[in-house]
């Protein structure tokens, strides 16, 4: 990555105006994930005048500014109790901590990143992200979205929900990427499941979804064959970290073990 220039800003609206003057304007976060690119940025973006850090736990949900990190959110202890903590577990796994003192929930977020362990738990819980401009998104759709216009994330929103949650990833070292990840979550009898890190970005395993909740009773069998279903319906690759099939064998195992642990 190669930056050449840089300027901090005190409102949002500057921010804004700034990351759509050029094409190659980015806001950088933490910078953990983003210096990993050769992109070249004109001017980089500086947010950490305008106290996005903060989260603020309301009624309802939890309000994550989109510069707190990683570590801010690991070690908040009402995030500790939600989905049984799945998200403080799963951000506990990503490489050091000097690290998630470093990268921030907005930054691991905006970039859609391929071996994200933020999203693919986050993705199984209730989120929506507030943008300046753009207003309120569900996690969900703005991963799907094409849309290529550039906003400030301003917040992440998690809802309060009474589920239970799953999380693991496999990977070869305590301080890599993943090879893959899985996050399942139960709410009521609905079941989501997502996989990340095929290599490529998160996603639902909607057909498994499908027939697990269509379920009257789920069984060994059931939790069998909605393992077989996702193992067919998402797409796999191969890269030096792993190969398409072995991925897809450890998805398919960690997706049926996470079904037994929340149905307990």
């Amino acid at each position: 990555m190669k930056i050449n220039g840089y300027q901090t800003v005190k409102s949002l609206e500057e921010a804004y105006n700034l990351l759509n003057e050029n094409k190659q304007n980015a806001i950088v976060a933490g910078g953990a994930w983003m210096r990993l690119s050769s992109k070249v940025i004109e001017t980089a973006i500086d947010l950490s005048g305008l106290e996005l850090d903060q989260i603020v736990e309301t009624k309802d949900a939890f309000e994550i500014g989109a510069m707190a990190t990683l570590r801010q959110v690991e070690k908040q202890e009402g995030l500790k109790n939600l989905y049984n903590g799945v998200l403080s577990k799963a951000l506990s796994k990503i490489m050091g901590v000097p690290i998630r003192n470093v990268a921030t929930i907005g930054g691991s977020i905006i970039g859609k990143y391929s071996f994200s362990d933020v999203l693919t738990p986050l993705l199984v819980m209730n989120v929506e992200l507030e943008f300046y401009k753009k207003g309120k998104i569900s996690l969900e759709d703005f991963l799907v979205s094409k849309d290529r216009s550039k906003d400030v994330l301003v917040k992440v929103i998690i809802k309060k929900e009474e589920a239970k949650a799953y999380f693991h990833k496999m990977q070869k070292t305590g301080l890599d990427f993943a090879v893959v990840n899985v996050a399942i979550s139960k709410k009521a009898d609905t079941f989501k499941i997502a996989v990340g890190a095929r290599p490529s970005l998160v996603k639902f395993a909607l057909e498994a979804m499908a027939f697990v909740n269509d379920a009257k009773e789920v069984t060994e069998e059931v939790i069998l064959e909605t393992a077989l279903i996702a193992g067919k319906e998402l797409k796999f690759g191969t890269n030096s970290k792993a190969s398409e099939e072995y991925r897809r064998n450890i998805a398919m195992a960690y997706i049926k073990r996470g079904l037994r642990e929340v149905i307990k």
